[in-house]
């Protein structure tokens, strides 16, 4: 939930940044006040939702079809994000709901899957994010990313060491392989603890991590543009 009018001014920066990196997919998944206006203001640049409905339309008072999204200019959408599961208790069987929905409509889909703290603790992250992912993917990832967020490590000052961050895209791409086969290697699957200038080269050279999931970084230019130079 940030971002005025004002802040467009960021997005073109980003723009001409993407611009020049042709190698490197850059897209921003912005509040949907923006989207159209966006997608005005830098056309070449992938424009995304941050949440969809699963309904096509209707009398769903508040809520966003992925129709109305593709109508206002975006081409993907988040779907799962440890923010929506948690703050709005968003199940597996509503997020799998919702990326089918997106699909169908056209859209990318971004699906999120993560730990808690309490989790990670436990010992149980790999079994929990992998259940998780099981119980949300959509029945067809031609169009699909898959981001790991663990929650642990966003905006905690707890970091996620790249074994850890190998270690569980691995295990995320062996039930992607499991879901899909063959084409499960095909999906991207996206790193998005925190990620920063100072840590982005790093977690990029880990072993299928594809790209990044960014958060607070995004939000100015000029920390935005030196991940998109670490990713390229």
């Amino acid at each position: 939930m940030n971002g005025m009018a004002v802040d467009l001014a960021e997005l073109t920066g980003i723009a001409t940044v993407a611009a020049t990196a042709s190698e490197v997919d850059v897209a921003l998944c912005l509040p949907a006040t923006l989207i159209e206006r966006a997608a005005i203001a830098a056309p070449a640049l992938a424009i995304g939702g941050q949440d969809v409905s699963d309904q096509p339309g209707g009398a769903f008072t508040g809520d966003i079809s992925a129709a109305m999204l593709a109508d206002a200019g975006a081409s993907l959408v988040i779907v799962g994000h440890s923010e929506r599961r948690n703050g709005h208790g968003e199940s597996e069987a509503a997020v799998r709901a919702k990326a089918e929905a997106a699909l169908a409509a056209g859209l990318s889909v971004i699906l999120c899957v993560g730990e808690s703290d309490r989790v990670r603790e436990s010992g149980d992250a790999l079994a929990h994010v992998a259940a998780q992912l099981d119980g949300s993917l959509p029945r067809d990832c031609a169009r699909l990313a898959v981001a790991y967020e663990p929650i642990w490590a966003i905006g905690t000052g707890k970091v996620a060491g790249v074994a850890e961050i190998g270690e569980m895209h691995a295990a995320l791409r062996a039930r992607l392989v499991a879901a899909y086969g063959d084409a499960g290697n095909g999906v991207r699957i996206l790193y998005g603890g925190s990620v920063k200038p100072d840590n982005a080269a790093a977690i990029f050279a880990v072993p299928d991590v594809d790209g990044a999931l960014v958060g607070g970084a995004s939000l100015k230019c000029g920390d935005f543009e030196p991940i998109v130079a670490a990713a390229r």
